[in-house]
């Protein structure tokens, strides 16, 4: 791959997350797709189940005023012929274009028949810069953590 073809697909997920487009948004994963972070690692099976982690985290973003996403490819390896590691810095935007935050991420592409799609996600910063977005806003996080089961 390209930084022509992988910047296209970065552009491509920026939109999806500016339109807050879940489903879209999923599509552009491999099935299955993993993402990592410091705290969590976990497999989703389908895009089914990607669009439902990425729609759970819509109305917290909507809260922190977030209105844009743009991104900034900072390295691409090709690791095989259709594996590609990239490093992307993704800019969260609000409605004026003045930057709310930002984090940096890995991406593990693979390119298929129908274009590249993320196989795995290493999450390197968004929860700590998220968390200190939420709490200048002074937005408490726990009102969009997910309500526990009940016995």
């Amino acid at each position: 791959m390209d930084h022509a073809e992988i910047d296209d697909y970065l552009d491509r997920y920026a939109e999806t997350l500016t339109r807050f487009d879940a489903t879209a948004a999923a599509s552009l994963w491999a099935e299955p797709g993993m993402i990592v972070d410091d705290r969590f690692s976990g497999v989703l099976e389908d895009r089914a189940a990607m669009a439902r982690g990425l729609e759970h985290s819509y109305p917290l973003y909507r809260a922190l005023g977030l209105a844009s996403v743009g991104h900034e490819l900072l390295s691409a390896t090709p690791l095989t012929g259709a594996i590609t590691l990239v490093h992307v810095r993704w800019l969260f935007l609000d409605a004026d274009g003045a930057l709310l935050t930002d984090s940096t991420a890995y991406y593990v592409l693979r390119r298929d028949e129908d274009g590249p799609h993320a196989c795995v996600c290493i999450q390197v910063d968004d929860a700590s810069k998220l968390q200190a977005l939420a709490a200048d806003r002074g937005i408490d996080l726990a009102q969009f953590l997910p309500e526990p089961p009940s016995a």
